[in-house]
């Protein structure tokens, strides 16, 4: 049986509705994923993730490996257990690490910085694995196709990634090209081990590299549909602009539209309220992103305004005096409960620790929402004016 069960379809797009089926429950589709990257949802608990109505979280396997250490949290009952979460996890593989150790975030690579992300230094890439130094003690580590899968078996996830090397839009081609069939060389590792030590009943999903070379990105696609894998995730580097990075996944998903369609689709890091709304309709099924939580521990709340990326930097004096709620009429804890633009511009000035938390909860609540939305669009057959009117603010 499919993991995916697609219940409705935009014709004019490729974007569908769905059911995803895992280990610990039902997910509807499309939906964005939180981070909980060492084991929580920064600032939040995990029945207060719940109960804005996310059913799926994203926990990192590069970090937990570091600490508190997979055997660990494997001899307490798992994640779900570890951090009293009920519903279902995916664990990112560590192959973003790889990318992030060697050549800086994606935002450290367009501002032209390179290697000062936090996460440790790398020592090699090698086709065995990587060695890097830990960001915690200095140690020298390593991480492989079969480390990394053996870890995620540890945290007991419901949604496992291979591991895989997430190449910048900077390197040469050729580079890119090398690093790719690595990649592919890396799933068929993460293959064969799941085969061999495969416990329960966890997805498997194999993921599409190649830059922002077009031939490169469908052979991809192709070499990670023939594995055989559950789902397909997209990810790496996308490109410098969103025009290019749409374009980078479009390749993909018309791809996978031809080899695929049934097996769900997951976008790597990618959680800009344009990128989920262009990404639901080029038929991205689950999304993950810090940006609602980081924002919110930043002072910043996300709103319905298209001309400032949707968000309301809430330290600034405009706020100051500001009776309004952060938006009419949400019903996250701090809108329902009557607090004011000018209260949160007091917490944020004072760095009050509570500013985080409810503007937490407010920006999930608002990602949560709009999800909510595009999947009610798709069913009803009216995505296209839906997607318009969230571009227009509304």
């Amino acid at each position: 049986m499919p993991a995916l069960r697609i219940i409705a379809r935009d014709p004019a797009t490729r974007a569908r509705a769905g059911v995803l089926a895992t280990a610990h429950g039902e997910v509807a589709t499309p939906a964005f994923v939180p981070l909980a990257t060492r084991g929580s949802i920064r600032t939040l608990t995990a029945p207060e993730v719940a109960a804005l109505g996310y059913e799926l979280v994203l926990g990192n396997t590069f970090h937990l490996f570091l600490a508190p250490g997979g055997e660990l949290i494997e001899s307490l009952g798992g994640l779900h257990r570890f951090m009293g979460w009920g519903g279902a996890i995916i664990t990112d593989s560590g192959g973003f690490q790889v990318f992030s150790m060697g050549h800086g975030t994606v935002a450290d690579e367009i501002k032209g910085r390179r290697g000062i992300s936090g996460e440790g230094s790398i020592l090699a890439i090698e086709e065995e694995g990587v060695r890097f130094r830990s960001y915690i003690d200095g140690s020298e580590r390593y991480l492989s196709p079969e480390t990394s899968m053996a870890v995620q078996a540890q945290l007991a996830s419901d949604i496992v990634l291979a591991f895989d090397e997430c190449t910048p839009f900077h390197v040469p081609r050729e580079y890119t090209e090398r690093s790719t069939e690595r990649t592919h060389r890396w799933l068929a590792r993460c293959m064969r081990w799941r085969e061999e030590h495969a416990r329960g009943s966890s997805l498997f999903y194999g993921i599409v590299q190649g830059g922002v070379y077009e031939d490169l990105r469908i052979a991809s696609t192709e070499a990670t549909c023939a594995s055989g894998c559950d789902g397909i995730a997209i990810g790496g580097s996308l490109g410098q602009e969103k025009a290019q990075m749409h374009e980078v996944v479009d390749w993909s998903t018309r791809e996978l539209e031809r080899l695929a369609p049934e097996r769900p689709r997951h976008l790597l890091g990618i959680g800009e309220i344009d990128d989920l709304i262009r990404g639901v309709e080029l038929g991205i099924d689950s999304f993950d992103c810090a940006m609602p939580t980081r924002l919110g521990r930043h002072g910043t709340a996300l709103v319905p305004d298209p001309a400032n990326r949707w968000r309301l930097a809430l330290d600034r004096p405009a706020s100051r005096a500001d009776k309004r709620p952060l938006i009419e009429g949400c019903p996250c804890p701090a809108c329902a409960g009557g607090l004011s633009r000018a209260y949160f511009n007091h917490l944020v000035r004072s760095g009050e620790q509570t500013a985080g938390h409810l503007l937490t909860l407010h920006n999930l609540t608002f990602v949560a929402t709009l999800m909510a939305r595009l999947r009610a669009a798709i069913v009803d057959g009216t995505l296209a004016s839906e997607a318009a009117a969230m571009r227009a603010g509304r």
